[in-house]
């Protein structure tokens, strides 16, 4: 089990972890800023997002997509990246840690981004999750550190564009997370769809 202490500055490897799929922090931020702050505890609230950041809301609260058509869904209500990818960033000698690419909870043993969209999460004993999609990396992560877009990006056998900065999800049940709280997936029903930009 892991510590229930925010893992600000975690340079952990995977091995010093649980090898479960678990939560290794939670971040949240009240202002459209591109990091987050890591906290003892977020509070998801179903089909809102999480209590007090500024992403939450039913329509789209991404400055980006709110000068589109604020009246759209809000599909990004909760961001996940994980640790391994913050790790191969550390690596390749970014300076990043849990929270500072915007995400609200940082996963360790679960491989995002091959999850099909509708994939439900439960996370710890009450809240649970569904993911809409992919997040789609932006100029704002070189803006944070110069070759971080880049390094988030790849191309697959067939060219095609690989987004590697996370996934996005809504809330569909609320309640309380902590780093240390497992995660359980519950996949659709197949036929599975990718995940696509969301």
């Amino acid at each position: 089990m892991l510590n229930d202490q925010p893992a600000a500055g975690l340079n952990l490897s995977s091995h010093q972890l649980a090898r479960m799929p678990a939560v290794v922090a939670v971040n949240t931020n009240s202002e459209h800023q591109f990091s987050k702050t890591p906290v003892a505890e977020i509070m998801l609230i179903e089909g809102q997002g999480i209590e007090g950041d500024a992403h939450c809301g039913e329509t789209v609260q991404h400055r980006s997509r709110v000068n589109v058509d604020a009246t759209q869904p809000n599909l990004r209500q909760v961001h996940l990246i994980h640790l391994e990818l913050i790790q191969a960033l550390q690596a390749q000698g970014f300076r990043v840690d849990p929270g500072s690419m915007g995400e609200n909870i940082t996963t360790v043993e679960i491989d995002l981004l091959s999850l099909p969209r509708g994939t439900v999460l439960k996370v710890g004993p009450e809240a649970a999750i569904k993911v809409t999609g992919l997040r789609n990396p932006c100029l704002q992560l070189d803006a944070f550190q110069p070759g971080l877009l880049s390094a988030v990006l790849d191309r697959d056998s067939a060219g095609n564009m690989v987004r590697k900065a996370g996934i996005m999800a809504v809330v569909m049940r609320g309640g309380r997370i902590r780093p240390g709280d497992s995660i359980e997936m519950l996949l659709p029903k197949p036929p599975y769809k990718k995940l696509e930009r969301v």
